[in-house]
């Protein structure tokens, strides 16, 4: 029976794909607690990576969103009050821009910039007669441990390259059963369509419905050899209750907030639970959301992860405070 007590890393997916990518990830796995908090209904999985005892946590099925994403935690520090630092490891809708040019199965991590502190929450502010909605408010930007080893995975990447694809495609060797949802799929699904583009027949593929008609596509070149593919992002992540399925607000707040990415979570998290933020892009947040990229997604996102607890020394966290002792940020009462 584990000890609840080592657990000094707490990781949280949104849903089932990027829980099985969480998975593959770890160095060892530990049997499942003899017993957790009251009322308690997490689900979670129990490891080690990079000498860091881990306790990787899902949402409910079919749950998504920022209160669901406060549950989580809130469930998670009852039953693992150790924890010292938070990952949110798992799939978003990235922006591309001329300014940055985002792919699918590339990576977005939080990081402080543009007025935020990573996060911005995209859906709570105020309205004002004849100006421009206003985001009141500001979330919390990761503990100073995170963006430590947030600039040196960047600089050992920067100098030497990841082997994010090596290791993926190495892990799906002897996980057979997962490659046909978590391998790269054929980089000829990748399309960006033109903002204007949308996907009106939501049972239908695109390659069916808008087609490959230059005219409504982004021209983008390929990748050469020897550049990073998939490429780490770091900026801004927008997040709110809804999803990001229109591609125009897309544009308009990537080019007033240099927004990189949008997902659904991370703004229930970063005051209450302080963490790094990590997200594999699988579509464009715009109307033409599909699976296709949603496994590989999911596994880019880990992987980075993995590479980040690597950078952190396992006995530095634990001169981190326990987050439940940090003043203000969980109310037990409640």
């Amino acid at each position: 029976m584990v000890d609840p007590a080592i657990y000094t890393v707490g990781w949280i997916c949104a849903m089932e794909t990027e829980y099985i990518a969480a998975q593959c990830f770890l160095n060892e796995r530990h049997e499942k607690p003899g017993s957790l908090s009251a009322h308690d209904n997490n689900h979670y999985t129990l490891g080690n990576i990079a000498g860091h005892n881990v306790a990787i946590a899902v949402l409910p099925d079919g749950e998504y969103g920022i209160s669901s994403a406060t549950a989580i935690v809130k469930d998670m520090l009852h039953s693992f009050p150790n924890i010292r630092i938070g990952l949110l490891v798992g799939v978003g809708g990235g922006v591309p821009s001329a300014r940055h040019d985002i792919r699918l199965g590339d990576i977005v991590v939080s990081s402080p910039g543009s007025g935020s502190g990573g996060v911005f929450q995209y859906d709570f502010g105020k309205t004002i007669q004849n100006q421009a909605f206003q985001t009141t408010g500001f979330l919390n930007q990761p503990p100073p441990i995170l963006r430590t080893a947030l600039a040196g995975l960047g600089a050992r990447y920067r100098s030497d390259g990841h082997k994010i694809e090596d290791t993926i495609n190495d892990i799906l060797t002897t996980k057979e059963r997962l490659r046909q949802d978590f391998q790269r799929p054929d980089p000829r699904t990748d399309r960006l369509y033109k903002s204007k583009v949308v996907h009106h027949q939501m049972d239908e593929d695109c390659s069916t419905c808008c087609g490959d008609d230059p005219t409504k596509l982004v021209p983008r070149r390929q990748r050469r050899e020897g550049e990073d593919n998939p490429v780490v992002h770091r900026g801004v992540i927008a997040s709110a209750n809804q999803l990001m399925k229109d591609a125009v607000v897309r544009d308009r707040l990537a080019a007033e907030k240099d927004v990189l990415c949008f997902e659904m979570e991370a703004a229930g998290l970063m005051n209450q639970f302080p963490c790094l933020i990590i997200k594999g892009i699988c579509y464009y947040s715009d109307s033409h959301k599909n699976k296709t990229w949603e496994g590989y997604a999911a596994m880019t996102a880990a992987a980075y992860a993995r590479d980040l607890l690597s950078e952190i020394v396992p006995d530095r966290i634990k001169d981190e405070g326990r987050i439940v002792e940090i003043p203000g940020v969980l109310d037990f009462s409640k």
